[in-house]
Formats: C-alpha cells, sequence, structure tokens
C-alpha cells in the first residue's frame, strides 16, 4: 500500500475523531447550558430540533459541493467551520441567541459530516476493501475523548465557553494538518458502479436504490438513536437498576458497538457487506427482544450488548453502498442517505417518547425489532458481484 494512500486513510480517521469530539464537546456542556441559560427540559428539546434542521440541511449542501469542488476541498473548509461553530452554543445567555448557535453549528457540523463520509468513500474505493467501519469507530472515539476532556474542564472550573473554545482551537489546528493527507482527487472509474450492478447512466435505477438505502438507513440510525436516550431509563424505570448501574448498561451497548464498528470491515471483506447488514440486523433485532421481554438485569444487559454489536457494521455498509452506486455523485448519494438516516435517529427517541403514553416502555421498545426484522430482510439490496459468486458457489455443491 503507497503512502498516499495510508496518509489519506489517516487522514479520515482525524476528521471522523473531530467530529465526533465537536459533537461530543457540545453534548456534555448541555446541563450547564441548560441551566445557564435558564430553560426547561421541553425547551431544550425544541431547541436540539433547530439542531437537527442545520444538521440535515448542511448535509445536502455538503453533497453538492463535495461533487462539484471535490471532497478533498469541502472537508477541511468544513473542519475548521465546525471547530469555530463549537464555540457558539457556549456563549449565549437566552434561548434565542441559543437556537442560533445551535442552527449554525448544527449546519456546520452537518457539512463535515457528509464531506468526511464522501471522502471515506473514495479511501475505501482506492483500498479495494471494507474500511468504512472503522473510521466510524473513530467516530465513537471522538465522543469518548470529548466526555474526558468535558469531565476535566468542568472540575478545573471551566466556564462552557472556555472549554467550547479550547476544544475548538485544536480542531481548527487538526483539520488544517489533516487536509495535507486527503487524496488529490474525488473522482472514481464508471467502471465501480457497473460493478455494482448500477451503471450511473441509468438515472432511475440509481436513484430507486438510494431511496431504499437512505430508508434503511433511517431505521437502523432510529434504533441508534433510540438506544442513545432510552437504554438506561429503560433499566432504571422497568428493572429497577440504580443510576449508576443503569449508566454502565447504556456503556455496555456504546462499548459493543464500537468494537463491532472495529471488526466490521474485516468481516465485511470476508462474507460481503450485505451479510453484515443482514445478519448484524438480525443479531440486533435478537438482543432488542431480550430487553423488551427479559425480567433480569443480567439478560437486558447482554440483550443492550447484542443491540450494539448487531447495529455497529449497519450504517458503514450503507453508507458505502451509497457511494457506489454513481461515482459522478457520490456526494449527493450520501448526503441523502445520511441525512435521512440522521432525521431517522433525531425522532427515534421522540418516537419511543410517544409509544410510552401507549404501552409500557420495555414493549414500546418492540418496534425497534420490527425495524430491525426489517432491515434484515432487505439487506439483499446491498448484494454484490462477490455475494452473486459465492451463492453459485454454493448452489454448485
Amino acid at each position: 500500500m503507497n503512502r498516499p494512500l495510508r496518509a489519506a486513510r489517516v487522514a479520515t480517521f482525524a476528521y471522523f475523531i473531530l467530529c465526533g469530539t465537536l459533537m461530543g464537546t457540545w453534548v456534555v456542556h448541555i446541563p450547564a447550558m441548560e441551566e445557564r441559560v435558564g430553560i426547561s427540559h421541553a425547551t431544550l428539546g425544541s431547541l436540539l430540533v433547530l439542531l437537527g434542521i442545520g444538521a440535515f440541511t448542511g448535509m445536502q449542501v455538503a453533497g453538492r459541493l463535495a461533487d462539484r469542488l471535490g471532497a478533498r476541498v469541502v472537508l477541511p473548509v468544513a473542519g475548521v467551520l465546525s471547530s469555530v461553530a463549537v464555540v457558539l452554543p457556549g456563549l449565549p445567555r437566552d434561548p434565542w441567541m441559543l437556537a442560533g448557535a445551535l442552527l449554525v453549528f448544527g449546519f456546520c457540523n452537518g457539512l463535515l459530516d457528509v464531506s468526511m463520509n464522501a471522502h471515506a468513500v473514495h479511501v475505501e474505493k482506492a483500498y479495494n476493501r471494507p474500511v468504512m467501519s472503522a473510521f466510524h469507530a473513530m467516530f465513537s472515539v471522538g465522543g469518548v475523548f470529548a466526555s474526558l476532556v468535558g469531565a476535566g474542564a468542568a472540575s478545573a472550573g471551566m466556564s462552557p465557553a472556555a472549554g467550547m473554545g479550547a476544544v475548538g482551537l485544536v480542531g481548527v489546528a487538526t483539520a488544517l494538518v489533516s487536509a495535507r493527507g486527503l487524496l488529490p482527487t474525488a473522482t472514481a472509474p464508471a467502471a465501480t458502479a457497473e460493478s455494482e450492478g448500477a451503471p450511473a447512466g441509468k438515472r432511475r435505477r440509481a436513484s430507486g436504490r438510494i431511496w431504499v438505502l437512505a430508508s434503511l438507513a433511517a431505521m437502523v440510525m432510529l434504533s441508534e438513536g433510540a438506544a442513545n436516550d432510552w437504554s438506561a431509563l429503560h433499566l432504571k424505570d422497568i428493572l429497577g437498576a440504580s443510576a449508576s448501574v443503569a449508566a454502565v448498561g447504556y456503556g455496555t451497548y456504546a462499548a459493543a458497538m464500537t468494537t463491532g464498528r472495529l471488526l466490521a470491515d474485516r468481516m465485511s471483506g470476508r462474507f460481503g457487506p450485505m451479510a453484515i447488514l443482514r445478519y448484524g440486523a438480525a443479531t440486533a433485532a435478537v438482543g432488542i427482544t431480550i430487553v423488551a421481554v427479559s425480567p433480569w438485569l443480567w439478560a437486558a444487559f447482554a440483550g443492550w450488548a447484542l443491540f450494539g454489536l448487531g447495529l455497529s457494521g449497519c450504517v458503514p455498509q450503507l453508507f458505502s453502498a451509497a457511494g457506489r452506486v454513481d461515482p459522478s455523485a457520490t456526494g449527493a448519494n450520501v448526503s441523502r442517505v445520511a441525512g435521512i438516516g440522521y432525521l431517522g435517529m433525531l425522532s427515534g427517541p421522540a418516537v419511543i417518547g410517544w409509544l410510552t403514553h401507549l404501552v409500557p416502555l420495555n414493549h414500546a421498545l418492540l418496534l425497534l425489532t420490527l425495524l430491525c426484522a426489517i432491515a434484515a430482510a432487505a439487506a439483499g439490496v446491498l448484494r454484490t458481484e462477490s455475494d452473486r459468486t459465492r451463492e453459485m458457489a454454493r448452489s454448485s455443491h
């Protein structure tokens, strides 16, 4: 493997860590900003919708810019803008200013999210083997890093603006230094699309496949969002766990998710992306069903771990597939799948919350079983020539 390609992979790792760190930096400062601005949980929830709207808009803009200018140009700019914008939510003292700050930060983070995924697709094509899941694992590592930095800043008595500003400065430096390692071109040969069974010229067929991928991303990421917000509450409210034990339960899910993403590339290279989505989503369905029906705390822990492990490789496979549909529209296609998926992640906690007005929380989680089962059944959309070859070989025996 030549040195420029290795440098491009390292640079992409850096941007994924940066994105996870920036978003995590805001998350760990939410309680302090809620108290500083003087708003209720309900008002905060409404303001967080603006963060999502800004992110979704930024994703759509980034996709078009990445296709027109190249991810190499867009990604460093997005990294700098997002690093600067992370300071904004730490400054306001009234709800209106916080609303504007979250809208801007969400937009910049959306730019970074799609542009880094678009570049990751190009790196994966150049490697000619799966590497996307490892990039997404680095996003999780960035979130862990942000929590540690946030805890240290709080113990040192730093204000939210100072702590977020320090992270922003490091982020700007990271974005600029990492830019040197990015791939010089964002263009891939048309044969790549043809090898996936979706010729670039057939736009209707490609568009239909993109919307199927986007729908699956919405289902999987809705499940992820629900787990992020409801796993600890499930253990506490349904099974009577203490707050500390409930937090460890969420940690079990998050650790399994990160571990799975570190392993998924190797598994995808051996068994194919279709198998990762099919068996991963099926494993997640089994895990969340155990969570929903089990009265035992240890079984719930195992269920959340299975849920995280099963979901871990699904989204990276969908993003990679979106980038391969049409090499001339990689950014736009990734932005569609990522944007719809992000809307699913945002709506997940709310959907489960609405269902709890009708049924107990553990029964509401069975919706995730249904969504994961649908994703497993629809995994054939990721079928590649390698999968067809494997199926033919098995049938011949």
